[in-house]
């Protein structure tokens, strides 16, 4: 179906590849990881004739069809539902040939295209396309909003949606999971069981490769080497090398050393001679082995909190959210040693209660109640957006401890992987996934009693994921958590709570428990395509809902800007500083004026997607928006 053959590809200076060949199967389902910039997506883009290789060639069946992921939805009038119906190209065209025919009154065309509409199993084509988009968390109310009313992730899920919809016979999907719930990841790893085609996989969730693929693709040292199995299984099998490689490692070590020893005692003696002379060519011959290591660059810890309370924290007969409650008569102690994970739908109130807990959001009634020695360390977006990305990474950990001298600071930030220059440049040169990182080193640098992580995992690869998985086993405090990783959530955590309708309750089972309540309760979904006509109460029910998630979205938009335009503002007044002008084209300014665009831009799109959202809910509850 596909093959590479003696592959080599750069990009600029960097060799990606050297002489890789495989043969993807039909039907074969392969997990393509490696290290950030080893060449994953680059190697999907030469699938695709984005990039052509340096040497060698890539080969494709007669035929093959190919559906891939694309990461930007540009905002538009389109209809969500079109939009993604929109992914089977051969279904858009017999429609539109139908309505031209119907239009000119030809019926001797419109019998023949009915029959092709039927061919490309255009009957079911809509209801299709509902269920997809149903998995993926949207709402019946969803499918005829417009594009542009859409954040960017949502966008995101849209896409998949489309590129599921599209008949393909191999299916590329670089990090899908990436703007996904768990809920969604659950539907989609059960969607991908079914899929008839190929699929190659780029992911860093160990759990949906598992779920997912049935061998491993690894890139490494410029080489493509596959491997049968799941990640897991690919984990044992790679093991069992590295311990095979120490083993034969030591022994050629201590070989060595015997030969060596050998040739420098009896070099001299002239009965001796020639056998220390042979020893010494068979030293020069002989094919060293590397000592086997752990790839992962990561290697820290969360230091123990100093002091800390029992219980660490109290919510009573608490109502949270915004101006309404979103979840209602919350009882809730928190205990050092206490691990939670919180299960729910997108929009149930997991990131109410967390904002709650941390105490950014106040509780509408009832009380917070904080142990004396409370010390809450809170993992979310914001705080990545929060960093202050003219400084460095030094600079920063100065702010926090002015005791600190700069080799602890190195020390430290070594085991996040931030070594040599990287600590002294500033945050605005770092990627997605270094500000994240570097937000995790800078609460773990405090020592709380308290974790509070919302999605902590989103742009961390596979090796840092662990680490931190580690990492939070060995914490001592408590620890309340959201996350889409499975293997995370089921490795650091002891209780699962639902939040669901209003409420906050334990879960009885594990992640198996829950994937299968997921998949039985969208099975249930997708076999009402429409709300039914007896539905007055549960639609009035529904309504209620998606207005409250829709004021939350509106209320965390509001946040958002805030933040934004005080970051602004402080760039505003950096740039004013006459002192800043008094040397020819300093590197600050550069980096300022980056800044600044960067946040007008943000600012623009955050004000543009507050007002589609107050028009979806001036269309869903009139009257609301402006009180809200």
């Amino acid at each position: 179906m596909l093959s590479f053959n003696n592959i080599a590809l750069r990009r600029g200076p960097t060799l990606l590849f050297e002489d890789v060949s495989f043969n993807l199967q039909r039907d074969q389902k392969v997990g393509l990881i490696g290290a950030n910039g080893a060449g994953k997506t680059s190697l999907f883009k030469m699938i695709l004739g984005e990039l052509d290789s340096d040497r060698g060639e890539v080969g494709f069946s007669d035929g093959l069809r190919i559906a891939h992921l694309a990461q930007e939805v540009p905002g538009s009038d389109e209809l969500a539902i079109d939009y993604v119906l929109g992914g089977d190209k051969v279904l858009i065209q017999v429609l539109a040939a139908i309505e031209l025919a119907e239009r000119n009154q030809d019926y001797e065309k419109i019998a023949p295209l009915h029959e092709a509409l039927d061919n490309v199993n255009g009957y079911s084509a809509r209801a299709r396309a509902e269920q997809l988009m149903a998995g993926l968390g949207f709402t019946h109310a969803d499918q005829n909003k417009k594009l542009s009313a859409f954040s960017g992730g949502w966008r995101i899920r849209l896409n998949l949606a489309r590129t599921l919809m599209t008949p393909s016979d191999l299916l590329l999907l670089d990090e899908p999971t990436n703007h996904l719930d768990l809920d969604a990841i659950v539907w989609l790893s059960n969607w991908i069981k079914f899929y008839k085609g190929a699929l190659l996989l780029i992911s860093h969730d160990r759990e949906f490769l598992d779920d997912t693929v049935g061998f491993i693709a690894y890139l490494s040292g410029q080489r493509i080497e596959l491997f049968r199995g799941n990640y897991s299984q690919f984990e044992q099998t790679k093991a069992a090398r590295l311990s095979e490689q120490q083993s034969q490692y030591v022994k050629q070590q201590t070989e060595i050393k015997h030969m060596q020893d050998f040739v420098r005692r009896f070099r001299a003696k002239a009965t001796k001679a020639k056998q220390a002379q042979s020893r010494v060519k068979a030293l020069e011959r002989m094919a060293l082995i590397a000592p086997a290591h752990v790839d992962s660059p990561f290697q820290f810890r969360i230091p123990p909190a100093i002091r800390s309370s029992n219980p660490l924290l109290t919510l009573s007969e608490c109502d949270l959210g915004y101006d309404h409650p979103i979840l209602s008569n919350i009882r809730l102690n928190l205990h050092p040693g206490d691990r939670i994970g919180l299960l729910g739908h997108n929009g149930a109130g997991k990131s109410t209660l967390i904002k709650s807990i941390s105490g950014e959001l106040q509780a509408l009634s009832g009380e917070r109640l904080p142990g004396q020695n409370l010390k809450i360390g809170y993992f979310s977006q914001h705080q990545v957006d929060d960093l202050d990305l003219n400084v460095s990474a030094l600079t920063h950990f100065v702010r926090l401890d002015r005791a600190i001298t700069e080799q602890e600071i190195r020390n430290y930030l070594g085991g996040f992987d931030f070594n040599g220059d990287k600590v002294t440049v500033p945050l605005a040169t770092f990627s997605g996934g270094e500000k994240a990182r570097f937000a995790l080193a800078v609460i773990a640098f405090q020592r709380p009693n308290l974790l509070l992580m919302d999605e902590p995992t989103n742009h961390l690869d596979i090796q840092m994921r662990q680490a931190l998985t580690v990492a939070l086993q060995e914490f001592e405090g408590a620890i309340v958590l959201i996350s889409h990783d499975r293997h995370l959530l089921s490795n650091t955590v002891d209780t699962f709570l639902l939040v669901e309708q209003g409420a906050v309750e334990v879960f009885n089972g594990d992640l198996v428990d829950y994937r299968r309540r997921l998949l039985d309760e969208l099975s249930g979904e997708i076999k009402k395509t429409k709300p039914p006509k007896n539905a007055t109460v549960r639609g009035d029910k529904k309504n209620f809902r998606e207005v409250q998630q829709v004021k939350t979205r509106l209320k965390t938009l509001d946040t958002r800007l805030d933040r934004l335009n005080r970051k602004l503002s402080e760039v505003d007044v950096s740039l004013s500083d006459p002192r800043l002008y008094q040397q020819p084209s300093p590197p600050e300014l550069q980096g300022l004026i980056r800044d600044q665009i960067n946040l007008k831009e943000q600012i623009a799109l955050v004000e543009e997607q507050w007002l589609d959202l107050s028009e979806t809910l001036e269309n869903i509850a009139p009257g609301v928006a402006e009180r809200h």
